[in-house]
């Protein structure tokens, strides 16, 4: 029986062990949050349909405006007033002091570029932050998805180890005893990690890097809605205009007053772009702050999890400090980039059956749960040494004694 179940306990700790597959390929690596890549195609991909849209309504409408000149102007003239109001957008009209007032409607002729100089600008923060996370965040997410599914593999190792030891080991004893040494002065935990983590709280460039990105982002929205309040606004329902047409050649016209009426072919189209770009920018807004507001606290469900291995304790510790530092935003893409953790799967499945255990609050690692499911009970064990060590004085005790009772007989019988 002892067999049987030695080998079941080989293969379920074989089984346990990950396979090798090398370190993590840099394409499958997400250096992007979901929400960030969301916020990326719409800021910038928005303002390009909406430029698309306004070229379209131009390439199918041809002029923009359509004036009503006098009867009397020839079809040479009309084209001409329908040009040169299109190029000046300048709308006259009096004041009540009848005074001349002159407002430009430039407005129309240039949100098409100011849309694609807005599309421009959204690109620029996400273009610092790809060259800073291909530079810094790769390194750092590649060495500890490596090293976390490493320590579980160790850690797996560790316990196949101590197995074969317990087999081989002539005095049960000792063995318990110098576990219960190793245990004591931390022999099963492998340091590299958990110092890389604590010196990533260190330091600040990540985070600098990613909290820039995400203000700039509001910077541009908040200007960009500006924009639109204080220059679209001012134009947004108004399809005519006055323009002033005594210039050129037809300067010397008397036949015809000095202004024509002219109206706008596709305000509502100038009116959809407007309206879309400012709520969906204004929408983006919230989204871009609970982005940032992920930096303000720790994500203690990953970390609980990976508590389960020897080197990586900092909970534990309460190494935790300010969150806003390059440890949390690892922590933050480990979280984005889970599936490339293979070991976070079954360590997730262990927390949950420590939790389970009724004697929990003696696993604290990995090692010490796959000690208990392949039957090296460290606890038990060592109230068994403890209990034998007792046995073992008692039966001591009671041979002295006896000496003892056997030695002052003599002496009587001599007396």
């Amino acid at each position: 029986m002892s067999s049987i179940a030695n080998t079941a306990a080989e293969y379920m700790l074989s089984d346990a062990l990950l396979h090798d597959t090398g370190p993590p390929n840099k394409k499958r690596l997400r250096l992007e949050l979901p929400l960030d890549r969301i916020i990326k195609l719409v800021s910038i991909g928005l303002p390009l349909l909406l430029v698309s849209l306004a070229f379209a309504r131009e390439i199918s409408n041809g002029s923009q405006v359509i004036c009503f000149p006098p009867s009397n102007f020839s079809e040479k003239h009309v084209q001409y007033v329908d040009k040169h109001c299109w190029h000046s957008l300048r709308h006259h009209d009096f004041t009540a002091g009848r005074n001349p007032e002159v407002r430009s409607l430039w407005v129309h002729k240039v949100y098409p570029y100011i849309l694609l100089l807005v599309s421009v600008a959204m690109y620029v923060p996400v273009a610092l932050w790809k060259y800073v996370s291909r530079s810094l965040l790769y390194s750092d997410l590649s060495f500890i998805v490596d090293e976390l599914d490493k320590s579980y593999n160790r850690s797996i190792k560790l316990v196949q180890h101590l197995v074969k030891t317990h087999r081989t080991c002539t005095d049960s004893l000792l063995f318990w005893e110098e576990l219960k040494s190793a245990r004591h002065v931390r022999y099963f935990e492998f340091p590299l990690l958990e110092r890389y983590l604590t010196c990533k709280q260190k330091s600040h460039q990540l985070v600098f890097a990613y909290l820039l990105r995400n203000i700039l982002l509001l910077v541009i929205i908040l200007f960009t809605c500006a924009y639109l309040a204080i220059f679209h606004l001012t134009v947004f329902y108004q399809d005519e205009f006055n323009c002033h047409i005594k210039e050129g050649f037809l300067r010397r016209e008397t036949s015809s007053s000095e202004f024509v009426n002219c109206k706008f072919v596709s305000l509502s189209i100038f009116q959809i772009i407007s309206v879309a770009n400012a709520v969906v920018y204004i929408l983006l807004v919230p989204i871009i702050i609970y982005n940032m507001s992920k930096l303000c606290y720790w994500d203690k469900q990953l970390l609980n999890v990976y508590e389960m291995l020897p080197a990586f304790d900092l909970l534990s510790k309460k190494m935790l400090g300010c969150p806003i530092n390059d440890l949390n935003i690892i922590i933050v893409f480990l979280r984005a980039n889970i599936s490339e953790l293979k070991s976070f799967s079954r360590l997730s499945v262990l927390c949950t059956l420590k939790n389970t255990t009724k004697n929990n609050q003696n696993i604290d690692t990995v090692v010490d749960f796959m000690t208990l499911l392949v039957g090296m009970d460290i606890e038990n064990a060592t109230t068994q040494n403890n209990q034998l060590c007792d046995a073992n004085s008692d039966i001591n005790q009671s041979q002295t004694s006896k000496k003892e009772c056997y030695e002052m007989g003599k002496l009587q019988e001599k007396k």
